[in-house]
């Protein structure tokens, strides 16, 4: 494996200029024409897809891409690099999951997010395929989108792996030169292993014979089976470092510094292939990324709140972390909803610390973990969060919704940005 060898102090330019909040897409009622996803559950494989795609035209061979895998961050980089590609006036296409109050999110040309009409078109054009190849929902959604991605006539397409790697729909693309390696940690080991080692084979099944990939720092038996896989592969993976605090970030967090260094290194690494992106571009884009949802500041009512979806141990351990460098010693009031299939204990103990008190709330069309099956002090059940949101003040300082981006989203519509904006 070999390092990058650019000094990132060399192209830090001028802060870029500011740029308001991101507003999300409408809501769009899609349950005539995507199968619920807990009635399919999770069925990875690329064959179905392969031979849907082909039916269609090969819509994904009319485009490049450039994908990333992980378990958390992987979000973060792509929107990252797409603010990236924007700033430099490139048509990128996005495509990444999940969203927070609308479908419309997964999908987005620049910072156009794919209107509802076009949305629901595309799925009805696509229906007949998806039925005869038994097209999973995610897989139905990566094949309308490579189609709208086509039929846009994007310059290239940014594809964040919904699960895993080797057999996740997104690998079905054919032309991936430069990939990316977010955060790997434990979480969807019923689908991809029990260990460390097997979930990091999974994700490294996207390297591929001449692509160039870059990884966020790892853990040591996690980086071995990377840069294994990468020699086996034929893949030249590259380690980068977490950007220094002086580079201006659009994505609040600590964690965003390394996901915003592989943002940039795939950044690089496409300019050094020959697409037009300059320094000037690349800071611009890393300080303008928007990702709703992730560590963000909102109001209920006037009162502060944080936001974010730490629904897995080590992104929860992750924001612990960043509230004890905002508020050291400070005791937090907590709204959780935690899904049933999450590692729920591990979750909550990683975000509570002595003084803090948490309400444990049901999250709508899920099946979530609730206070009185943990037995953890401070930790409290109640029937709603719209009953939680309630007894989270006064405290003594923000209060903090997590556990799931599905927690977010059904909450999203009683939430306001911050009044200073």
């Amino acid at each position: 494996a070999a390092k990058s060898s650019r000094p990132f102090s060399a192209w830090i330019g001028p802060s870029a200029p500011w740029r308001p909040e991101v507003q999300l897409p409408d809501p769009v009622e899609l349950g005539d024409l995507l199968e619920p996803f807990s009635r399919r559950g999770i069925d990875l494989g690329l064959d179905r897809l392969h031979q849907a795609l082909a039916a269609g035209g090969h819509p994904e061979q009319r485009f490049p891409a450039v994908q990333v895998a992980g378990t958390n961050g992987k979000g973060s980089i792509c929107t990252a690099l797409g603010a990236i590609l924007q700033a430099a006036g490139l048509k990128a296409g996005l495509y990444r999951s999940p969203h927070l109050i609308s479908w419309c999110e997964r999908i987005a040309i620049g910072d156009q997010w794919i209107a509802g009409q076009q949305l629901r078109s595309l799925l009805q054009r696509w229906q007949p395929t998806g039925q005869q190849h038994q097209l999973t929902p995610f897989e139905l959604l990566t094949a309308v989108a490579m189609d709208h991605f086509a039929a846009t006539q994007v310059d290239l397409a940014v594809l964040e792996v919904g699960l895993g790697g080797r057999l996740d729909a997104t690998t079905c693309h054919p032309n991936r030169p430069v990939l990316g390696i977010a955060n790997i940690g434990l979480d969807h080991r019923e689908h991809l292993g029990s260990t460390l080692e097997a979930i990091a084979a999974e994700k490294a099944g996207i390297f591929h014979t001449g692509a160039v990939a870059f990884s966020a720092p790892q853990q040591d038996s996690v980086a071995q089976v990377l840069e294994q896989q990468a020699k086996q592969r034929g893949c030249q993976l590259h380690w980068v470092e977490p950007l220094t605090a002086d580079v201006p970030l659009g994505l609040a967090g600590s964690w965003q510094r390394s996901n915003g260094a592989v943002a940039l290194a795939m950044a690089q690494e496409l300019a050094r292939q020959g697409w037009t992106i300059s320094d000037q571009a690349m800071a611009q884009g890393l300080a303008q990324a928007q990702w709703s949802g992730r560590l963000q500041r909102r109001q209920w009512r006037g009162q502060p709140v944080l936001i974010d979806g730490a629904h897995n141990p080590p992104a929860a351990e992750g924001l612990r972390r960043e509230l004890n460098q905002l508020a050291p010693g400070q005791p937090r009031h907590w709204l959780l909803g935690i899904q049933r299939h999450k590692d729920g204990p591990a979750i909550v103990r990683a975000l509570m610390a002595p003084g803090d008190r948490a309400w444990m709330v049901p999250i709508e069309g899920c099946r979530s973990w609730q206070a009185s099956e943990l037995n953890i002090p401070g930790v409290h059940d109640s029937p709603s969060a719209e009953q939680a949101l309630e007894q989270l003040w006064p405290a003594a300082c923000e209060p903090v919704i997590a556990g799931s981006l599905y927690l977010l989203g059904q909450l999203w519509p009683t939430l306001e940005p911050p009044a200073e904006g």
